[in-house]
């Protein structure tokens, strides 16, 4: 039975993400008029096999052939699987999985045909959130800013605070909640920080066969080389001034800068690597936060969170510190953000990729229409 989408109201939305850290996928439910979050359901987590993950780092980088198509493969089934089972569902937000990002160059790739989803769900799916802003000058990353706005609202937040997501990828969004909409000039400025747990992931993997560094448990073993993380830092990247973004693999030579250090030092130095970036980034806020709270993979690693304390000078805590679930933040978010494309709102604006002009990005796919 088709589903049509309600025009005006509180639905439910289902969002789900893929992320650059290429652990699984993760779907949550919000319910939102696509202005205010009015309340959060269940939600769920299907993790990628050794295999699959294997064919979706073998994608990475790529922009078409056997790869990107393979990829795509193991993204729709495993979001088919992910996304199947929720009740009284009105629409489902897509991410898909980057595969490559290059804003000023090739554009980017999320992969996943979010039409097969549609049919395969029997629900509107919205998806392809980012080509339009590439095509309109922005960045086309971050997308939650807009979400994290409303939460900031949520949480009845009274003055400047900043989520940062440690996925793959770190990326910060700085909030004024005194502000009433996403839009108005001053109420976001968003940017990638830097890699966060992508090069930690990758150098265990190739070394120790490991997914993750499990509650920093390498790390705090090891000894942070200066002279490297002083190489990384140095980096044109860190100058730049926001918004700004980066793909999975911008920064891919970090693990050059350890090949000779020791497991334990490598990790340790990688992760302090993480903590500087935003501790540069968090330079660029207009006006000190009172807070900076994190969400993704990262806020797991105590290690990282002690550094990240250390580097910044306001209080670091885990967006459970106020109510918020950070394991299912982004795919709530694109559940928000789905709403708001399938009601004419806009997804972005020049503080939040540096975009031109407000745009609402993504593609509606409606069963049996496609």
């Amino acid at each position: 039975m088709r589903k049509a989408i309600a025009k005006t109201g509180v639905v439910r939305a289902l969002g789900a993400m893929s992320g650059t850290s290429l652990d699984g996928v993760d779907v949550a439910v919000v319910e939102t008029d696509g202005l205010t979050i009015v309340g959060f359901g269940p939600s769920g987590y299907q993790a990628y096999s050794d295999v699959e993950r294997g064919v979706l780092r073998a994608g990475l980088g790529h922009w078409h052939g056997a790869e990107v198509e393979a990829a795509a493969e193991v993204v729709e089934a495993k979001h088919i699987a992910a996304l199947g089972g929720f009740e009284d569902i009105d629409l489902v937000g897509f991410h898909g999985q980057t595969l490559a990002h290059a804003p000023r160059q090739q554009g980017t790739l999320q992969v996943g045909n979010g039409a097969a989803l549609a049919e395969a769900l029997e629900l509107p799916v919205v998806w392809d959130f980012r080509s339009d802003d590439v095509s309109m000058g922005g960045e086309g990353a971050p997308l939650a800013p807009f979400f994290h706005f409303a939460c900031a609202k949520y949480i009845k937040a009274t003055g400047p605070i900043c989520f940062l997501n440690l996925g793959g990828v770190g990326n910060l969004t700085y909030v004024d909640p005194r502000l009433d909409s996403p839009e108005a000039p001053g109420a976001l400025l968003a940017f990638d920080t830097g890699p966060a747990n992508a090069p930690i992931n990758d150098l265990l993997q190739a070394r120790l066969g490991l997914a993750f560094d499990k509650d920093g448990g390498v790390a705090s073993s090891g000894e942070v080389e200066t002279g490297a993380l002083e190489l990384f830092l140095a980096e044109p990247y860190f100058a730049r001034m926001p918004p700004k973004s980066l793909d999975r693999n911008d920064f891919a030579e970090m693990i050059d800068l350890v090949t000779e250090l020791s497991d334990a030092d490598a990790t340790a130095t990688l992760t302090a690597m993480c903590a500087a970036s935003v501790a540069q980034g968090m330079e660029h806020c207009p006006e000190p936060p009172a807070v900076v709270l994190v969400t993704g993979g990262g806020r797991h690693n105590p290690v990282l969170m002690q550094m990240l304390a250390v580097s910044l000078d306001c209080p670091v805590k885990p967006v459970e510190a106020v109510g918020l679930d950070g394991d299912m933040l982004e795919a709530q978010a694109f559940g928000f953000l789905a709403v708001r494309v399938a009601r004419g709102l806009a997804t972005s604006c020049p503080g939040s990729t540096g975009v031109r002009a407000c745009v609402g990005g993504g593609v509606i796919s409606v069963p049996g229409t496609d």
